[in-house]
């Protein structure tokens, strides 16, 4: 699959038309991975760039959440890929990144994800992070190493903006009919702690940490949709210089209906005996109207010339 094709499919599952560009041979793959049925749209998304891992899919092809899911690890193109919409779409935007943040945070954290964290007691937001694993390890991260630090802090910030983006919906499904939604961002702090240690390695603890946050916040999500949206994650390389979004919602403007007789050549024959009809009728009508006044106008004289002779 190309970028392209992702961004096609995406605006699909939101409810809307794909690119008018799209080839057969695309249309071809969206078909593989897509509902044939077009009134059965979850009209939502949640779309994540994952900066500094390839191979995403040997990480978590044991992992239940993710076992429906489409793989594709050769996409071609690297150009930025706008995702076709209408006005009226809800976009929820899962960048912001706060430093702010308590020993409570982090501690909810944790249990969140079914971990423990250990606060220092003499110093705040300095003590130590650990997770258990699926593979029957653990990762420890420690507040004070600045790298794992940013790291703890770029998955509490995605956190908050996921629990942001779900009470935005909770308003919107309100309104009926409740508008389409995108929840849309980056993760990058992956790519922060290989460039800090120099070495993949360092870091794969830390992405499958990254793979159970996102596990749970997409079992949040589907809670709050009540199943009514799909995740797509893209991974990739890129230093940190080059970082952009690849995705990018794109409102194409809403065209008016156009009229059939827009569509025909101008006949000035036909136009001609059209307005010819038109003024005939109108001056018969108005013969007719003047005709009956003066009839109304007689009588009426009339009967007033027999009142006054009787």
């Amino acid at each position: 699959m190309s970028l392209q094709e992702v961004g096609a499919a995406v605006s699909v599952l939101l409810g809307f038309a794909p690119p008018s560009t799209l080839s057969a041979a695309s249309s071809s793959k969206l078909n593989e991975v897509l509902s044939p049925n077009p009134f059965n749209r979850p009209h939502a998304v949640f779309l994540l760039e994952v900066n500094g891992i390839t191979g995403l899919e040997k990480v978590i092809q044991d992992n239940a959440m993710f076992g429906n899911s489409f793989w594709s690890t050769d996409f071609s193109g690297s150009d930025k890929v706008d995702i076709q919409v209408s006005d009226g779409v809800s976009v929820a935007s899962l960048d912001g990144i706060s430093e702010d943040c308590t020993d409570k945070e982090i501690s909810e954290f944790a249990s969140f994800i079914g971990g423990s964290y250990a606060p220092d007691a003499l110093e705040p937001l300095n003590g130590e992070l650990t997770i258990p694993l699926a593979n029957g390890a653990s990762v420890s991260l420690h507040m004070s190493k600045k790298s794992e630090r940013k790291f703890i802090v770029g998955l509490l910030s995605l956190i908050r903006n996921v629990k942001g983006a779900i009470q935005m919906h909770e308003e919107l499904s309100q309104d009926r009919p409740s508008p389409a939604e995108v929840l849309i961002g980056q993760f990058n702090s992956i790519k922060v702690l290989q460039e800090q240690y120099e070495a993949e390695s360092i870091a794969q603890h830390e992405v499958e940490l990254l793979l159970a946050t996102l596990t749970k916040i997409f079992s949040s999500l589907q809670e709050a949709y009540k199943g009514q949206i799909v995740g797509v994650i893209y991974s990739h390389e890129a230093t940190l210089q080059e970082l952009s979004n690849k995705f990018d919602v794109n409102f194409a403007p809403q065209h008016a209906a156009r009229l059939l007789a827009e569509s025909e050549a101008l006949d000035v024959t036909k136009i001609a005996e059209v307005l010819l009809v038109r003024t005939t009728l109108a001056w018969v009508t108005g013969i007719i109207l003047l005709i009956s006044t003066l009839i109304g106008w007689y009588w009426v004289t009339l009967a007033q010339w027999k009142v006054v002779a009787l």
